[in-house]
């Protein structure tokens, strides 16, 4: 036995060599869910106590729903639980200029059998139903719903004539309400291709850390000032100064990493006897039609790092996911 493994406990020893197949190789468990079945939720006895009976190890929903690729399958990453996220509703308005539509908690294809029955319940008449676009249309109005800016989300849309209708707006918004997570999970099979990818990436360019989002430069501004209003609201940390919404920027207020990782001794010998927060300029950048880039510009006279940018970013981009 090797010194470095005879000071380790008898018990962390055997987990260690349970972790590992006979081969030495350690086993890629992303493929046990490819030959996963769904099985039946445990049902608890209808007399029990709701009180004694809570999830005392709570499981992140997956983002977004299991699609076999050509490549192969890769196991859906969990959302965090915590990591800055905050409470939110299953159903939440969003608008930008003239622009309106909602986002709900749930993916695409969970979300298209509820718009059905949406536009069933109402009488809407319906005239033509694509599942493949998540398009329904209707004598008073054009029903959709396609991928949210954020994984496992959706945007749900009622439109006429290229233009939102706010009293159909407000009726799906009510609609979605009274359902929950759990209504949505008869997922439509046919709908599943609305589903997207990861759509944030994170990238250096030259000196610059900058995220590429494939989407318009609309969505993402008014998505992101949601979030940026729910999140940065802690004085001192993170807060939100100012929303520009015709430059597609946000001035922050923001206690950088650099500033944070501070020890007293580097606190005691220099010019700011406590740690500070800065202003700095979240600026969003038109690509293309669907493309944007987001950036944070220094707008202080504070040092402002690659490592700061690329944690503050990193935070930033967390919101949109």
């Amino acid at each position: 036995m090797t010194p470095a493994l005879k000071w380790l406990p008898l018990a962390a020893l055997v987990a260690l060599a349970g972790c590992a197949r006979d081969d030495g190789y350690y086993h890629d468990r992303n493929i046990d869910y490819a030959d996963a079945r769904q099985a039946p939720p445990l049902v608890l006895p209808e007399g029990r106590d709701h009180e004694r009976y809570r999830d005392a190890m709570p499981v992140p929903e997956a983002a977004g729903s299991f699609r076999a690729g050509d490549d192969g399958f890769e196991a859906p990453a969990p959302q965090a639980l915590g990591a800055g996220r905050i409470e939110r509703d299953f159903v939440e308005r969003r608008a930008v200029g003239d622009d309106a539509w909602l986002v709900v908690a749930a993916a695409p294809d969970s979300v298209w059998p509820q718009l059905e029955g949406f536009a069933r319940s109402r009488g809407l008449g319906v005239e033509a139903s694509d599942s493949g676009r998540g398009v329904i249309e209707t004598r008073q109005a054009r029903l959709s719903v396609r991928q949210g800016l954020r994984s496992g989300d959706s945007e749900v849309r009622c439109d006429q004539a290229g233009r939102p209708v706010g009293a159909c707006l407000d009726a799906l918004e009510e609609y979605f309400a009274v359902r929950s997570a759990s209504a949505t999970s008869a997922a439509s099979l046919q709908a599943q291709r609305l589903a997207g990818e990861e759509r944030l990436r994170l990238v250096e360019r030259g000196d610059e850390w900058v995220v590429e989002v494939p989407l318009d430069i609309e969505r993402i501004w008014a998505e992101l000032d949601y979030q940026l209003k729910r999140d940065f609201t802690v004085e001192e940390r993170r807060e939100l100064l100012e929303s520009d919404p015709e430059g597609y920027a946000f001035l922050i207020s923001y206690m950088t990493v650099t500033e944070r990782n501070r020890n007293p001794i580097e606190i005691v010998f220099s010019p700011d006897v406590r740690q500070m927060h800065q202003q700095i300029r979240l600026e969003l950048q038109r690509q293309g039609p669907e493309s944007t880039l987001l950036r944070a510009e220094n707008a202080s006279e504070r040092g402002f790092s690659a490592e700061d940018r690329r944690e503050l970013l990193e935070r930033v981009a967390s919101l949109l996911r």
